[in-house]
């Protein structure tokens, strides 16, 4: 009786109307909370399954499908460790048809809290990842800032580690010796050839004979004063050269051209504050570490050689560049880190004049199309490099950090485009 009146009384009507609208209303919420869920699960099981085919493709080609099958498990296993999903598998399959391809499937189901009301007590989640190698090989020259600014910050330490780690992804991201080739050029004011290189026909000695020598007349110790005061000018041997070498004569300071004769001759230097020596294309994984360990920071910045003699180390001598198989796509990429704005090269100590040659030599670069990351390690408060901005190959492959620890995060990321193995979602 006194429900009855109460349902029929205008004034009590809201109460059920609110009663009944409860239900739906939590049900609608609980349903944003359970899919929220479930697409956070969604995106870890997809980055998880990425991992896991990269992780893979490395053995992929010589593993038998049962193992593949277990590597898989145990890989994906370790890396997806959501506690909220259950029924969740992994599927591998490789094959060699139109070049190596691994494909990976994972499925999962999330149990719902609120869904549960209105019925719904799991939503199923998936995922699929393929890496495919085989038709591409990789060649990366590391250009890499040794001047004596490096030491600041921690920045040279960080440097060497990131080196590291990015050695190791290219390591990791071929299959067979020759899919990836990396060489290492250090650079300050000059670049370092190697002393022991002496003898090789693409250096020039006129500038170090000039420089470097003992007078009759004790006094004088270059060339030009010897001479002009009568004394007799005796050139040290070249055994004693340190190993630097300055700019070639322009414009040969901003090609390719092989070091063959006259100005396009590598003109050696006794450059006090000289770098560790590079090192050419190479898969020798345990020598490029110790390249890196060798690394000292010191001298003035002239990004100019540095890229330069990268851009050599990829196409042509003083460097012995492996043949490229006709079987085989080719991407040759150049990475060049510095912490500062150009202060010395052969001929100035303008920035601006610097900027100009190493301007043409980024432009010749891109026209032979070779691929330019472009990263700027401003911790000390530097204008941006609109430099190292245009001479990057987009604007995406330049990198403005602020500070040491972003050159590892920023070396992985690079590290992770690069890799052979483009991954298709």
């Amino acid at each position: 009786m006194l429900m009855s009146r109460f349902v029929k009384n205008c004034r009590g009507g809201i109460a059920p109307l609110l009663a009944l609208s409860v239900v739906p209303l939590m049900t609608g919420v609980g349903a944003a909370i359970d899919y929220t869920r479930a697409s956070a699960a969604r995106s870890a099981l997809q980055t998880s399954l990425d991992a896991t085919a990269l992780m893979l493709s490395k053995n992929a080609t010589t593993e038998s499908a049962a193992q593949l099958q277990t590597d898989a498990t145990n890989y994906f296993g370790a890396m997806f460790t959501r506690p909220d999903a259950t029924n969740v598998t992994v599927n591998a399959a490789y094959t060699s048809t139109a070049g190596s391809q691994l494909l990976l499937t994972a499925n999962a189901v999330i149990n719902t809290t609120f869904m549960r009301i209105a019925g719904f007590d799991q939503i199923p989640i998936s995922a699929s990842s393929t890496a495919k190698w085989g038709n591409t090989r990789l060649r990366v020259a590391l250009v890499l800032d040794n001047t004596g600014s490096m030491a600041d910050n921690g920045k040279m330490t960080a440097l060497k580690t990131a080196t590291q780690n990015l050695l190791t992804q290219l390591q990791n991201a071929a299959t067979n010796d020759g899919d990836v080739y990396v060489s290492i050029v250090p650079f300050s004011k000059d670049v370092n050839a190697d002393p022991t290189n002496y003898q090789q026909s693409w250096l020039r000695w006129d500038l170090w004979d000039a420089a470097n020598g003992t007078c009759s007349q004790s006094k004088y110790h270059s060339q030009g004063h010897c001479s002009s005061n009568g004394g007799i000018w005796t050139p040290a041997s070249h055994t004693t050269w340190n190993g630097c070498v300055t700019d070639r004569d322009q414009n040969f300071d901003t090609t390719n051209d092989a070091p063959l004769a006259g100005s396009t001759l590598y003109p050696a230097e006794q450059y006090s504050s000289c770098a560790a020596p590079l090192m050419g294309l190479t898969y020798d994984w345990t020598a490029l570490n110790n390249k890196v360990n060798a690394m000292q920071p010191n001298g003035n910045t002239n990004q100019a050689i540095g890229l330069q003699l990268g851009w050599q180390s990829l196409t042509a001598a003083p460097f012995t560049v492996p043949a490229m198989d006709p079987n085989y796509q080719y991407q040759q990429v150049i990475i060049l880190l510095t912490d500062g704005l150009n202060t010395q090269d052969r001929w100035y100590s303008s920035q601006s004049s610097i900027d100009a040659r190493q301007t043409l030599t980024c432009n010749n670069i891109k026209a032979a199309g070779i691929t330019i990351y472009a990263i700027q390690v401003n911790t000390g408060g530097d204008p941006t490099s609109t430099l190292l901005q245009n001479c990057a190959s987009s604007s995406s492959k330049f990198f403005l950090l602020t500070s040491a620890d972003e050159i590892v995060t920023t070396f992985g990321q690079i590290g992770t485009a690069l890799s052979n193995l483009r991954l298709s979602m």
